[in-house]
């Protein structure tokens, strides 16, 4: 017998079982009352296959942020000590997040997060790698360049505005802040592979926040418009 196990079988990229689909529709009920929640051109993930979503991140919300208006599933990248924490560890193993070890990210958790992305699933990551401290987009890490490149797969930017609001890194409480999430145009294989050398890593960096940040702005501009509206 071989001493590495094989990876678990997935289920099928686009079903909801039913501990995300109850979680998902408190935090519905919630959000869209106290937060005013709203997002567009989410429907982009909806209909898509298997790719990664990259977005600004603002604070712990973010994740549920993203995946409350889906009809399906984005497996989110979490730190591995979460899920040892009570309540949480099993809603994070319930609603297909990914432990990973930030400090030591190895070669098997990218190659689980590609399989999946193969497989038909939307892969979601922070670049930041942190929440923000000013509620403006931060500079991105480089981590996230070898998913890009290895496994050759659009790209869906998206933009969160009032997360930081709602609650920042130093909150503990859920405060009524105006939210809004922006989906961008997904970013290209052929877009992506403008930047096919290794020594244009910065560059793709950079192409891949500017869409980032035109989401956020286009979100906050969204937010801070007239209540009315």
């Amino acid at each position: 017998m071989s001493s590495s196990a094989e990876p678990l079988p997935l289920p099928p990229p686009k079903a909801r079982n039913l501990h995300w689909r109850t979680i998902q529709f408190i935090l519905q009920n919630v959000f869209c009352f106290w937060l005013g929640y709203r997002a567009r051109g989410y429907q982009r993930l909806d209909e898509a296959d298997g790719g990664l979503v990259l977005s600004n991140h603002q604070s712990f919300l973010d994740p549920l942020l993203i995946g409350l208006p889906l009809h399906r599933p984005v497996s989110f990248l979490g730190r591995d000590s979460l899920f040892r924490v009570p309540v949480v560890g099993w809603i994070l193993r319930n609603t297909y997040v990914m432990p990973i070890n930030r400090e030591s990210a190895s070669t098997a958790s990218l190659r689980e997060t590609i399989r999946r992305m193969h497989h038909g699933y939307l892969v979601g990551i922070f670049p930041e790698g942190t929440r923000t401290e000013t509620g403006e987009v931060g500079e991105f890490k480089p981590g996230f360049v070898a998913m890009l490149r290895r496994a050759k797969l659009p790209v869906y930017p998206v933009g969160i505005a009032g997360g930081f609001q709602a609650m920042g890194r130093k909150s503990w409480f859920l405060y009524p802040a105006r939210v809004r999430v922006v989906v961008g145009e997904p970013i290209t294989v052929a877009e992506l592979d403008q930047f096919a050398n290794r020594n244009q890593d910065q560059e793709l960096i950079d192409f891949v926040r500017n869409r980032i940040v035109a989401c956020y702005q286009e979100a906050e501009a969204w937010r801070t418009e007239n209540r009315s509206k």
